[in-house]
């Protein structure tokens, strides 16, 4: 039986057959989140998923949609299993167990949409597919916000390279994903054994990407100014990052790297320095504040800061002659959006960090709307790590417009996750913030991908992964809000919610009708 007791045609599948298909699609259209070239094989896989869950029950099409989510979400975030095995000293069963475990509850979210699908969806494959949209919308902003979110791998990231990241701009990933989402469920729930039956599915998909190409061409932006960067790569291992006996030689090699460093600005990655000011050589930590304490020249460096009695912080700290005159003698920005188990233990888990050989793992937050480093007057706004996951976090900082950030900074160390899809994956997460908000973003990594990204997504100019260099590049800043930013820096994501709980609302309704 489909929606509101309408029967629904369709020879009834073995259940173990079409949980592993589901699984099999989840995991295939993660090709799509490294070589984006492929993400016809994204909307291929929803389709087929909407096929299925269309001539399920609300029952079976929760297992379908936990498969699918399970599989996407262990193929595209194995890479967690190297920070915790082979880093974190967890026996292997332990962290692969962990991996699937963290699939597996992320994953309820989406059974629990393609369930709603099932019982409230109407006959006519348009109402069906907006259901599926509006539904999967709210499960990947579940995802992404509740406990702190972990958008990893979100649907609209497949899609920086396609003709629908021209919507980014206006509704943002979770608004792509939607759109894209519900683009394949007009194929998944439609007849396609005729051959006019794709005719209307046909027209849906044409007119979404005519009008996600014509949405990218609009420029919300306009430039301010340029500044020269040096992007520096150190490749330390992780495994000596923080060892002492190792400490003196990175910092050595980062003393090295900074010297012959040129341009206006010069960006070393996440921890780059691996221990706190107090605990340098004096000398050697006065000698790196003179140096970019001269005019025309600064840093921004990654250290952790603080001290035992008011905690720590993953931080930035922005070195230059203006900054000299600061409390602390720089400017500071602190990570406000930790990672768990990394950077704080959620409640309960203590005994689980306490199995892994993990430094610096429980660290404070700093606010959500840090100032911007001023840098040749262009606002240059420090993220760390994953933070370029959180679109609407960024956004935040665009408010007030005359404060907006110009130039967008990502610092990061994804050596904790080994030579693996992470790199790339990273990557195209920081292109999707330069299309959401039309800003460049330069990046600084220790293993890669360091690289500058300009205001429409396009990689400019990189460095090869895993290897130790420096990246030299001009960098043009933007000012100027797009529809993205504007709604998103002044209420979050819930307008999308709001989005989303009124279509399925609506079709709750329609669904109860006689």
């Amino acid at each position: 039986m489909g929606a509101g007791g309408v029967a629904v045609p369709g020879r009834r599948w073995p259940l173990a057959g079409e949980l592993g298909l589901a699984a099999g699609l989840g995991a295939g259209q993660t090709l799509a989140f490294v070589h984006t070239a492929f993400w016809p094989l994204q909307m291929l896989a929803i389709a087929l998923l909407a096929w299925r869950v269309g001539r399920a029950s609300p029952g079976r099409a929760a297992l379908l949609g936990y498969a699918f989510g399970t599989g996407w979400l262990c193929a595209g975030t194995w890479w967690m299993f190297v920070s915790m095995h082979r880093y974190g000293g967890l026996p292997a069963w332990m962290a692969a167990l962990a991996v699937f475990a963290l699939a597996s509850f992320l994953s309820l979210y989406l059974a629990a949409a393609m369930a709603a699908v099932s019982r409230w969806r109407s006959r006519p494959p348009l109402a069906a597919a907006a259901l599926f949209a509006a539904v999967w919308m709210l499960a990947e902003l579940a995802r992404g916000v509740i406990l702190t979110g972990f958008p990893w791998v979100a649907s609209g990231y497949a899609h920086v390279d396609s003709p629908f990241a021209g919507f980014a701009p206006w509704i943002g990933v979770y608004g792509i994903g939607a759109v894209v989402a519900g683009v394949a469920a007009t194929f998944g729930f439609s007849r396609l054994d005729l051959g006019r039956a794709w005719i209307r599915p046909g027209i849906v998909l044409g007119a979404a990407l005519v009008l996600g190409a014509v949405a990218g061409r609009i420029e919300f932006t306009r430039p301010t100014g340029s500044i020269s960067v040096s992007l520096l790569q150190g490749n330390v291992p992780q495994e000596e990052k923080f060892a002492a006996r190792y400490v003196p030689e990175a910092l050595a090699s980062t003393a090295a790297q900074l010297e012959a460093a040129g341009g206006d600005l010069v960006v070393g990655p996440e921890t780059v320095i691996p221990l706190l000011p107090s605990q340098l050589d004096r000398a050697w930590w006065q000698r790196l504040l003179a140096r970019f304490r001269q005019p025309g020249r600064a840093a921004l460096i990654g250290l952790p800061l603080g001290n035992h009695e008011e905690g720590y912080t993953n931080s930035a700290a922005g070195i230059s002659a203006a900054t000299a005159a600061l409390p602390d003698g720089f400017y500071r920005y602190d990570k406000h959006h930790l990672v768990p188990f990394g950077e704080f233990i959620p409640t309960g888990f203590r005994w689980f960090t306490r199995l892994m050989n993990i430094p610096l793992g429980d660290f404070n937050r700093g606010p959500v709307t840090a100032p911007s480093f001023v840098v040749k007057g262009e606002r240059v706004a420090p993220n760390i790590c994953y933070e370029d996951l959180f679109g609407e976090e960024l956004a935040a900082r665009f408010v007030p417009e005359d404060q907006a950030p110009t130039i967008l900074a990502n610092i990061s160390n994804i050596g904790w996750f080994g030579e693996t899809i992470a790199v790339a994956q990273h990557l195209e997460i920081s292109r999707m913030r330069t299309l959401e908000l039309q800003r460049p973003m330069i990046r600084a990594t220790n293993t890669g991908a360091t690289a500058v990204v300009d205001h429409r997504g396009v990689v400019v100019k990189a460095l090869p992964p895993f290897t130790r260099g420096t990246l030299a590049a001009t960098v043009e800043g933007r000012s100027g809000l797009t529809p993205f930013a504007a709604w998103a820096g002044r209420l979050d994501l819930w307008p999308l919610v709001a989005v989303g709980a009124a279509a399925l609302l609506a079709a709750v309704g329609l669904g109860r009708r006689p």
